[in-house]
């Protein structure tokens, strides 16, 4: 008897276990993501919510949008908030894909405020060694590593609606496709970006695309990350966000509501 009891124990604790990851029957969703509220409000406003789960604290509000099923959810700033905000996602829903949606700095000359970096690859440019020699950018354990530093690819096809969407949305000459620099700074150095343009060949730079990237591939999950420029990363960054933040992280929504259109 005690060991038919032990049994159903046993069993009770696995499904409850197993139901804490996406059941295998439930509808497959995409996940959209981003930090701040005004780069989802547009998004939400045009959603059909159908519940908001509350996951450590944080909204995720399921539903559909443009007759797709979706997840969307504000993770907060920053790679730690980011990565445990698209984690969760991937382990409570039946996430097929992961669209990260938002705002960001240029770095390379030629976008302009305003302008769509759609991401190719993301890095990670504030993860390394700091040593008497300055700072080494690494991939691994800092603390034992020496490799050159990890990027992480966006996936092709999702990289190819993402880019036709915004050409239609904001016209070709505003749209351009390259890697994204992420770190925990808001970049605000003539300086700094001249580093990240020379030492990554960065196009923009923000703080979270780098680990939602990262989580995503770990899951086998693909993803891609959009980000309209609200400034130019320099001396200027702050007042340049304070006047086109909100229209930059409108537009980004846009272009994620032209993408659900083509995704089948």
């Amino acid at each position: 008897m005690n060991n038919t009891k032990t049994l159903i124990l046993a069993l009770l604790v696995a499904i409850f276990l197993f139901t804490g990851c996406a059941p295998k029957g439930d509808v497959e969703r995409i996940g959209i993501i981003s930090a701040m509220d005004n780069e989802i409000n547009v998004l939400l406003k045009e959603a059909d919510i159908e519940k908001v789960d509350l996951i450590g604290g944080m909204e995720y509000h399921v539903g559909k949008l443009r007759g797709k099923n979706v997840i969307i959810t504000r993770a907060g700033i920053g790679k730690v908030r980011a990565s445990s905000g698209v984690t969760a996602m991937l382990i409570k829903y039946n996430i097929s894909k992961v669209l990260f949606t938002g705002i960001a700095g240029g770095v390379a000359d030629e976008p302009q405020v305003l302008d769509e970096i759609v991401a190719t690859r993301l890095v990670e440019h504030d993860y390394g060694i700091i040593s008497n020699d300055g700072f080494l950018w690494v991939s691994g354990d800092p603390g034992i590593s020496r490799e050159a530093g990890e990027y992480y690819y966006c996936d092709e096809e999702l990289v190819e609606l993402a880019y036709k969407a915004a050409v239609e949305t904001v016209g070709k000459e505003h749209v351009f496709k390259g890697t994204i620099a992420t770190g925990d700074q808001f970049i605000a150095s003539e300086e700094y970006v001249r580093r990240l343009k020379e030492e990554y060949n960065a196009y923009a730079c923000e703080m979270e695309g780098a680990s939602v990237g990262a989580i995503c591939i770990k899951y086998g999950k693909p993803f891609v990350v959009i980000r309209a420029l609200s400034d130019k990363a320099d001396g200027k960054a702050h007042s340049s966000y304070k006047n086109f933040g909100d229209i930059a992280g409108a537009n980004s929504s846009h272009i994620v509501l032209k993408m659900l259109d083509y995704i089948e």
